[in-house]
């Protein structure tokens, strides 16, 4: 078996090549963030550089005694806090939604590339759901050809690395109960409530029909 060898030139890239493959490495791994007030507490978006373009990793929203800048703090410890015009721009939009603004989100900022197949498609088919609707686990598990797909699915949302700008918080259990939520349940609740959702005395949905 013949070796092929490159060009002594192949093998030595010059020295600005070299300089911009390491600041692209950089890019790549270095984790930025930014911060939001909003009437849920405070709300992270933390983002990279994907092939020179800034894209979403996470969106950390606050949990009850956790807020969203401590679980940046302990997740990403060597995140910087750092401004971008387009990412500020969506954590602009994520704040305007949480005081009730109806705002539909882009997909293209998000890094959906993190995500498994399954969980992209569960993602993009919770993404398709509108303001004012509802649906859930199961009929999101049939909608993709599963019909015993329902843990899978509700795995998938509660590990939804792009909560608001993909509103998990639009899917429920098959008996109209609320299920879980990064943000907590009441939090869950009152979006749905500010979406123009119903809840009878027990907590349960009332809708006539979900989605999907």
């Amino acid at each position: 078996m013949v070796q092929q060898t490159n060009p002594p030139d192949a093998q030595k890239p010059r020295p600005g090549e070299l300089r911009a493959r390491r600041m692209r490495t950089a890019e790549t791994n270095q984790l930025f963030y930014c911060l939001r007030r909003t009437p849920f507490g405070p709300v992270a978006v933390v983002w990279s550089a994907h092939r020179e373009l800034p894209r979403i990793y996470r969106v950390l929203l606050s949990k009850p005694r956790l807020s969203a800048k401590r679980r940046v703090q302990t997740f990403f410890p060597d995140a910087r806090r750092s401004p971008c015009t387009e990412i500020d721009l969506v954590a602009d939009q994520i704040m305007a939604f949480l005081t009730g603004e109806d705002i539909r989100f882009s997909l293209d900022i998000a890094h959906l590339d993190l995500c498994s197949q399954f969980q992209q498609k569960v993602l993009r088919s919770e993404h398709g759901i509108p303001r004012g609707s509802v649906s859930t686990y199961q009929r999101i598990a049939n909608h993709l050809g599963n019909r015993k797909g329902a843990r899978a699915v509700g795995t998938a949302l509660a590990t939804n690395p792009f909560p608001i700008i993909i509103p998990c918080h639009r899917a429920v259990r098959s008996d109209g109960t609320l299920g879980g939520y990064q943000g907590g349940l009441r939090m869950k609740q009152t979006l749905l409530k500010m979406e123009g959702i119903f809840f009878d005395a027990s907590g349960r949905i009332v809708t006539e029909e979900f989605f999907y």
